[in-house]
């Protein structure tokens, strides 16, 4: 009978030791994938209307690109009291809030929020921000698939036009009748020759073509901006304090090689346009400020001169008509604006956010008056 042999031995020999066994690999972490980065942004500034604010992230929220993470809220207060909206808005999935200790304005706001929890430009799409910004003012009401529509919109625009860089669209007042919300750029004839028109149309210009068109401007009550546009310019200017930064954006913008349109397919309704409103002093103030900004900045040399010259002049006519009624605190406030010119005109940047904070103190009843009616 033939011995067996085990394998690579001899006959006779003993069996080889068994091999030691390969210890098991550790199992790597199993990782979620990051979600994809937004597509749309929306970036509202809030200033003493935390109700209209919660308001309008409601309707932004029953949009379905909110619920599916293709669109997200951030609020940007700049300093307004507190209220229980602005807890209940920290709470809320696909909304982040940023609160301010002072306000910054309107453009440093936006800016703020535009980059609120973004990485460093060149990174991938995948955590580094949206594609697109959208800017809403708080006293906006919107459909409830009204971010649906923007994302749709979006796509067949960066399908169908690469340089679009800034889209308005048709904005109603709360009647349902056409709000105009673009408009030429400024000159020095328009500004002086716009007090004679009525407040609606002294700036803007109504669009009732219903097609998409190129315009020079659009306002930033509801403005839709590509990201790549947006940084590429740097932001909004925040030598503009309230007023004004949308034309200069727009402006330079179309310079940079962005197209700049006006789109009448979607529509939201905005409730307290400035020509619709009361313009106490301290208002008032802020507007001239931003015009005599925009001035010095596009026109320069003897426009400026004489916008500035103007500016006093009506400064100080309204602060002598104040003085009869015994309004002291609008006189003050026009006193403050015709140093507010001179400010401006020699570039005392510092002094003239100065007095900008100081008529800054006055608005919270102002903008407060119209918190809550915008049903």
């Amino acid at each position: 009978m033939a011995l067996a042999v085990p394998p690579g031995g001899t006959p006779g020999s003993a069996p080889p030791a068994p091999e030691p066994a390969l210890a098991p690999r550790p199992l790597a972490p199993h990782r979620r994938p990051a979600p994809p980065a937004p597509a749309v942004r929306v970036v509202i500034v809030n200033f003493c209307q935390w109700k209209n604010t919660a308001r309008l992230v409601g309707q932004l929220r029953r949009s379905v690109a909110v619920r599916a993470g293709e669109a997200e809220v951030v609020v940007v207060d700049n300093h307004s009291p507190s209220h229980p909206a602005a807890r209940k808005l920290e709470k809320l999935h696909g909304v982040t809030v940023r609160r301010f200790g002072r306000n910054l304005g309107f453009a440093r706001a936006v800016n703020r929020g535009v980059t609120e929890g973004v990485g460093p430009p060149g990174r991938r799409r995948s955590r580094d921000g949206s594609d697109w910004v959208l800017l809403l003012n708080p006293d906006v009401t919107v459909a409830d698939e009204f971010l649906d529509d923007v994302s749709a919109a979006v796509e067949r625009l960066t399908a169908q036009d690469p340089s679009a860089g800034v889209v308005g669209f048709r904005l109603r007042n709360r009647d349902g009748s056409d709000q105009a919300s673009s408009g030429p750029y400024p000159t020095l004839g328009r500004t002086v020759g716009g007090l004679f028109l009525p407040r609606s149309r002294r700036r803007c210009t109504h669009r009732p073509e219903p097609t998409r068109q190129p315009v020079d401007w659009v306002t930033g009550g509801c403005l839709l901006v590509r990201r790549d546009c947006f940084r590429q310019l740097g932001g909004l200017d925040e030598s503009f304090f309230l007023y004004y930064e949308d034309v200069d954006f727009c402006r330079r913008a179309a310079a940079a090689g962005w197209g700049v349109w006006f789109d009448p397919s979607l529509e939201v309704t905005h409730h307290w346009p400035l020509h619709a409103r009361r313009v106490p002093a301290p208002l008032r103030l802020m507007t001239r400020h931003a015009l005599l900004t925009y001035g010095k900045k596009h026109w320069g040399g003897w426009r400026a001169r004489v916008l500035s010259a103007v500016v006093w002049a009506e400064a100080s006519l309204r602060q002598a008509w104040a003085a009869a009624r015994g309004d002291w605190d609008a006189g003050r406030c026009y006193a403050q604006l015709r140093r507010l010119v001179g400010d401006v005109a020699a570039g005392r940047d510092k002094d003239a956010r100065r007095r900008i904070r100081y008529a800054a103190a006055f608005l919270d009843p102002v903008a407060a008056e119209q918190d809550g009616r915008t049903s």
